[in-house]
């Protein structure tokens, strides 16, 4: 059966800064912005197929709001209502409720909170928390950033990106870093263990029993990890990592090194190593983003699972379960995929420096 002729989809002037305002303000529902910029695409023409395609969405998505709009306008596209009890906040207030959050701050305090919201809105600390909860909005909450001033930073990002994305054949990518400066620590008191509604508890004091470093190089293909632990980290303990790595890679495959821009990886005495060992190639990181060195993940990795809540009398205790841990994990390693390409990294930076830039700041 041929497709039924589309109704035509014109757009008044209000319809238009409407359904423009709703895909622009960040405190539109995304439900609404999404059927917003459906109403739009279909306005400028072509069949529900083609506009699902330049949208990324199912055409039955497309059917469905094209023809709410054309039989309601702007009304349809608001959800219908759902039986249960009658609704006693307005979108007026759940707008305050979100514009307060995102615009301003109380006096007294950096971010809102949700009793200091509830007294300066009027409504009810249990309402302000489901709106919280509805737009995702968590206050008590900060990421950090850092932005690298490494003036090759674009060329060092394409550089190990395309390491990830596209490695060379015959050769081998490694990640390569050391954790410096790991605690051999052990607790004041024995630890109780858990019990039925109790945690684990540890006292808070402890006691230093001196450190150690792990030198670590994650192959980026198999997650399989070369390592090596050692009491110091000068340039002649990483010097003689590379000497480790040269003797468990293949003679036959090149290999390929990122790494991050420590004094140590940069002396006399490493730089003529590397001159005679040419099949060695290294890949520095920007300054300031150990983001880009996947080994990294895999330092979290240990931290978390042995290293935070490890109880170790002797820094020997410590590098011996070290050591297994890392046995253990070489019997079935996981590789992380990296999956941004480098554009997608630049363009995601960009953007966020417009931010800060017309931030006001």
């Amino acid at each position: 059966m041929p497709s039924p002729k589309l109704v035509p989809l014109t757009l008044s002037d209000d319809e238009r800064r409407t359904l423009e305002g709703w895909t622009r303000r960040r405190t539109t529902a995304q439900a609404l912005a999404l059927r917003a910029r459906i109403v739009l695409a279909c306005a400028e023409g072509g069949s529900n197929t083609e506009v699902a395609r330049r949208l990324s969405l199912d055409r039955h998505t497309v059917t469905k709001w094209r023809a709410r709009f054309v039989a309601d306008r702007l009304d349809g596209l608001s959800d219908e209502p759902r039986p249960g009890r009658p609704r006693t906040i307005s979108d007026e207030q759940v707008e305050q409720v979100v514009v307060t959050t995102l615009e301003t701050k109380p006096a007294n305090a950096t971010h809102w909170s949700t009793r200091s919201l509830a007294a300066q809105t009027g409504m009810t600390q249990s309402a302000v928390s489901r709106i919280w909860r509805a737009f995702g909005l968590k206050p008590h909450q900060v990421d950090t950033f850092k932005i690298s001033k490494d003036p090759l930073f674009v060329d060092k990002v394409r550089d190990v990106v395309g390491l990830y994305l596209d490695p060379p054949a015959k050769a081998v990518v490694l990640c390569v870093d050391e954790k410096s400066q790991i605690q051999a620590l052990d607790r004041s008191a024995p630890v109780l263990p858990m019990l039925p509604g109790v945690p684990e508890r540890q006292s808070f004091d402890y006691v230093r029993h001196g450190t150690t470093s792990l030198f670590a190089a994650l192959e980026v293909a198999t997650g399989q990890v070369i390592s090596a632990v050692k009491r110091r980290h000068r340039h002649q303990e990483f010097l003689g990592f590379l000497r480790t790595i040269d003797k468990n890679v293949p003679a036959e495959l090149d290999v390929h090194v990122v790494l991050d821009n420590l004094a140590t990886h940069k002396t006399p005495a490493v730089k003529t190593w590397l001159l005679k060992h040419p099949r060695f190639h290294l890949h520095f990181t920007p300054t300031g983003s150990s983001w880009l060195n996947l080994v990294e993940r895999f330092f979290a990795e240990i931290t978390v699972k042995l290293l935070r809540r490890g109880v170790h009398r002797s820094v020997t205790a410590l590098e011996r379960d070290i050591r297994g841990w890392i046995q253990q994990w070489n019997t079935n390693p996981r590789p992380y995929v990296w999956t941004r390409t480098a554009d997608q990294i630049l363009d995601s930076l960009a953007a966020y420096c417009r931010r800060i830039n017309d931030s006001g700041h």
